[in-house]
Formats: structure tokens, sequence, C-alpha cells
């Protein structure tokens, strides 16, 4: 038996202990103690742990009490023991690193592609969280977190992000096409003069345009043929145009660059994170 502490698993470090007493004689009547030190106990080097590696051993010697009988002469040997790290490296690891990396192809693809992005985020998330239980399954139910369960949940929160990223895109997409039909469905600006004259007419006729290119100046000259309600129309109406314009292409929000930024700062923030956790839990 040996108690351990998970709280770095699979990444821990564990020290157990050997303990040899006598059971009759007390310490009057007999002594124990390591002759040779640390070179009294000779292990076999083709002995091996599944999951650990005996880093080394010492010995001790202590005294033990019991109230009933006396003191006792306890030796002790303490292995210390590393877990091996490659197998759940394959297991559990790498698929969870491959899974965050599979998250951000959505980036790539067109962000009208609602078939194609949407079961790629799912089943993404449903990955991770089979990955979650299956660590969890084979493990000890512990009341504190393992270094494990932050690789997993923290891997799991970028996977949903990536989610979260597609549906917000989708959304102001939708947003932004609906406000585009609606100013392309409004009706185009009748605006006329308060004071209309004859010649300042918006509705005319091939005559009306011949009187018009007769029309002679004070000086004899002949002006060239123009339409003066339509240009004075055209003036006033757009400055209201150009608000409407400016104001929508000021609340214009270009999604394809959420996409394009996420494409930098997901992987960019994973392998923070990676260089972080492995600094500290290595």
């Amino acid at each position: 038996m040996c108690n351990m502490d998970f709280s770095r698993f699979p990444l821990d470090t564990q020290t157990c202990s050997l303990e040899i007493e006598s059971y009759a004689y007390t310490e009057d009547d007999l002594m124990l103690y390591w002759k040779k030190g640390n070179d009294s106990l000779k292990t076999d080097e083709r002995i091996s742990l599944s999951q650990f590696l005996i880093q080394e051993f010492h010995t001790t010697t202590k005294l033990a009490f019991y109230s009933s009988t006396g003191w006792y002469n306890r030796l002790y040997i303490n292995f210390t023991l590393r877990r091996h790290i490659f197998f759940f490296l394959l297991q559990t690891y790498f698929p969870a690193t491959l899974m965050v990396m599979l998250s951000w192809v959505s980036f790539w693809i067109d962000r009208r592609a609602v078939p194609a992005r949407v079961p790629l985020g799912i089943t993404t998330v449903l990955t991770m969280s089979t990955i979650i239980t299956g660590v969890n399954a084979s493990m000890p139910r512990v009341s504190y977190i393992k270094a494990v369960d932050i690789y997993l949940w923290v891997s799991f929160v970028f996977v949903f992000l990536s989610v979260l990223e597609y549906a917000a895109v989708n959304y102001l997409t939708t947003v932004q096409e609906r406000k585009e039909r609606k100013l392309r469905e409004k009706p185009p600006c009748t605006c006329g003069l308060s004071q209309p004259t004859p010649q300042l007419d918006g509705s005319y006729s091939d005559g009306e345009v011949n009187d018009l290119g007769n029309y002679m100046t004070e000086n004899g000259e002949k002006p060239d043929r123009m339409m003066v309600q339509l240009t004075l129309a055209s003036e006033r109406c757009s400055p209201q145009r150009k608000s409407h314009r400016s104001s929508y292409m000021s609340m214009r929000i270009d999604t394809h660059a959420i996409d394009k930024y996420s494409r930098i700062i997901f992987p960019a923030a994973y392998i923070l994170f990676n260089l972080i956790y492995w600094s500290i839990f290595s």
C-alpha cells in the first residue's frame, strides 16, 4: 500500500516506503539497523514497473512506540517512483491536441458553409468530452484538480470557443445581409423644390426639351441643353444617401476579419498555454 498524491498526475513523482519491524521483540531484545546504509539493498536492473520508473531509494531507521508493549525498531526503504509519461502522451495529450487543432480548420472554411462548420465544431466538442470521461473513469475519484484535468479542460475551452466564434460570425453576417437587403429595397429619394417652375419640372416631354434647347440668353448665346430639375434633386438627395451610407459603414463589422484574426490568435494562445503548462509540470 502506498498513499499517492495525484495533483500532478500523470507528470507526478511518488514516494513509497517498505517497513520492516519485529512483531514479538522490543528494542530491549532486538536491535535492527542497516549495516551498509543504502548499499545494504541490492536490486535487479531487469526489474521494471509498467507505469513507474524507480529513480532512487534510500534507507532509514526509526523507533515505533506502542503503548501496550513499548518501543520497537523499524527499518524503512523509501522508493522514489516517477510515472512513465509516454503512455499518457499517446492516449490523452496527443488526441486532445489534435482535436484542438482540428477545430481550427473551421477558420479556413467559408463562413456561409454552415453544414461544413457546425458538424466539425460539434464533433470536436463531443470527442473532447469522450476523452475527459475516459481519463476520469480510469482514475481514483479525488476531490482535487489533477494536472491532466487542467490540460483537458483548457483544450475543451479552446474547442468550445471555436464553436462560439463561428456562431458570432454567422450571426453578424446574417445581420449585415439583412441590413444590406433593406438598403437595396428602400425606394429612391423623390425630392422636389418647394416652388417648382416649368423649367424645373421633373416630368418633361421631348417637346419641352426642344423648347429648352431653343432658349436664348440675353447675350444671344445658346446654352447647352440641361436638366435642372434632376440636377437639383440629385444634389438635395445625395447628402441624405451619403449620411445613410456613412452610418451603415460605420456600423459594419468585417466578419471575414474575425476568422482571419482567429487563425492567429487561437494557435498563438494554445502554444503559449502549452509552454506554461509543460514548464510548470514537467
